[in-house]
């Protein structure tokens, strides 16, 4: 079972980085596809980036992609986003979650994902 508790935002200026951490309390982290997603006030879930269970392959939506870097490591059943020139526009909460099925490579839609973590608020001022 995957317990997802995130960390490490905060408020940050225009320009500025920030890194967030996703703690799996479970035993079985190292066997799911992991992603971020992020939700703005008065807007849908939408999706940040995604890695496979590995860590091989990384997927990243198109406006974050060269600003953030999602990262795994297994033996610490952490995950990571690092964040980089930020915009106001990345202002949301923003939260960690687990693939549906172990194994798993590619996935991206909230559909796809079957665990999430209560997720921590990111605000980037102008």
């Amino acid at each position: 079972q995957v317990q997802l508790v995130e960390s490490g935002g905060g408020l940050v200026q225009h320009g500025g980085s920030l890194r967030l951490s996703c703690a799996d309390s479970g035993r079985t982290f190292s066997t799911y596809a992991m992603g971020w997603f992020r939700q703005a006030p008065g807007k849908e879930r939408e999706f940040v980036a995604s890695i496979s269970w590995t860590g091989g392959r990384t997927y990243y939506a198109d406006s974050v992609k060269g600003r953030f870097t999602i990262s795994r490591d297994n033996a610490k059943s952490t995950l990571y986003l690092q964040m980089n020139s930020l915009k106001p526009e990345d202002t949301a909460v923003y939260y960690c979650a687990a693939s549906r099925l172990t194994y798993s490579a590619y996935v991206a839609r909230i559909a796809d994902f079957g665990s999430w973590g209560q997720g921590t608020q990111v605000t980037v001022s102008s």
